[in-house]
């Protein structure tokens, strides 16, 4: 198998080129990234003499083109060239795959979110696949120092020295330019939007912004009115799920500051993420953290870390929980449909529905350790067993039949 890889300096990139090369693919890098950091517009002139090289049979040299998240452009000139574009989308909401060239030929697609998947599906794109994520288990057990398969794991995780009580690693998006906050709104559907907001924030695993009854055509309108997007002709976006995900993601913003300020309250509490976003009472900001090395030891030494999952994610299980999990991190998480169908709740992982159980669950494993360590272990051997890039990756091969 020899792999044209598309590397954009994601942080799980490493990962999976690296998983790729133990199970005995040849990996090629194709640089993504210019020399101050952006990303590079992909030329055909740039990549062409990868995509024509040819093996001694004078067949393609690569099986195929791989990215994390999907590139319209790169798909586009895969298609030119007849080599397969593989690509796992991690990212949501992910305009790109409202690109015109989603239905190339030599797509394939994979995507995390069972809940996209359905959408593009019934959108008549014939290209895309479910896939949930993975993760390097061999960097985490060379990290650690253990091998699954002679338990030590279990030794191992008994004699952690805790650094925090309760974690969040994420970011808060108070800090990014934000559509809605920016967006002149008037003050009646401001206030109306708050009610809504206030709703579903009680709400984990169901989303009513996308009732109709909820948001109904009158306030959509308003809404456009107020959100207008510059159109290229080059995507085939509805704007108006684009203007639910605006709404979505301000959720999103305003639950996790307003869950981190109990957590502040009541127990030991930090957060990972931008060194200037807006303090928390309560809560100390530790700024970033490397996802290689830090993050997982982080995750480790937490009694419990805390996910809530970007409401613009309908179903799927984000890659935070995975990654959580991999480390032998406890977690508690919100609500995900796929969250409850892949992990068992109390045994791998805690799964909560409102914004009150989650305060009560982590006031009772904080105080109740055994409970805890073992749902961790159970927790990070069903990640290992079942999600490992190396148990992943050939699937997503043979599905494609590469």
């Amino acid at each position: 198998m020899r792999i044209l890889y598309y590397d954009w300096d994601e942080f799980n990139g490493e990962d999976c080129r690296d998983a790729m090369r133990r199970l005995g693919y040849h990996v090629d890098e194709l640089q993504g990234r210019s020399p101050n950091g952006g990303l590079k517009n992909i030329c055909e002139s740039g990549i062409r003499e990868w995509l024509v090289k040819k093996d001694d049979d004078g067949k393609n040299f690569y099986d195929c083109v791989f990215s994390f998240d999907y590139f319209a452009d790169l798909s586009n000139i895969c298609q030119k060239y007849s080599i397969v574009y593989v690509s796992w989308v991690f990212d949501c909401p992910h305009y790109s795959l409202y690109s015109q060239s989603v239905n190339n030929t030599v797509n394939r697609i994979h995507i995390f979110d069972r809940g996209l998947y359905k959408e593009l599906i019934e959108a008549g794109v014939k290209t895309v696949f479910h896939t949930p994520l993975g993760v390097n288990t061999k960097r985490l057990e060379e990290l650690f120092g253990y091998n699954l398969s002679d338990n030590s794991i279990d030794e191992y995780q008994g004699v952690d020295n805790y650094i925090h009580d309760v974690t969040f690693l994420g970011n808060l998006y108070d800090n990014e330019f934000n559509f809605y906050d920016k967006a002149s709104i008037s003050q009646d559907l401001k206030c109306y939007l708050e009610e809504v907001f206030e709703a579903q924030q009680k709400i984990y695993g169901r989303d009513i912004i996308s009732d109709k009854r909820v948001i109904d055509d009158y306030t959509m309108k308003c809404l456009r009115q107020s959100l207008q997007f510059e159109e290229t002709g080059k995507f085939n976006i509805d704007y108006d799920k684009v203007i639910l995900d605006v709404l979505r993601k301000k959720i999103t913003v305003i639950e996790r500051r307003k869950m981190l300020e109990q957590f502040g309250k009541r127990f030991d509490t930090v957060v990972y993420t931008t060194p200037d976003a807006k303090s928390i009472p309560g809560v100390i900001n530790m700024g970033f953290a490397e996802y290689n090395i830090q993050m997982p030891q982080i995750f480790r030494k937490s009694k419990i870390n805390i996910n809530m999952t970007l409401r613009c994610i309908s179903s799927g299980v984000p890659l935070r929980v995975m990654d959580i999990l991999a480390a032998g991190g406890f977690l508690i998480t919100t609500y995900q449909e796929e969250i409850a169908e892949y992990f068992e709740d109390e045994k791998d992982l805690v799964i909560v529905n409102s914004p009150e159980e989650m305060l009560e669950k982590t006031d009772y494993y904080l105080k109740n350790d055994t409970d805890r360590i073992k749902i961790a272990i159970s927790g990070q051997h069903k990640v290992f067993n079942n999600y490992s890039y190396c148990k992943i990756l050939p699937e997503i091969m043979k599905i494609n039949r590469i």
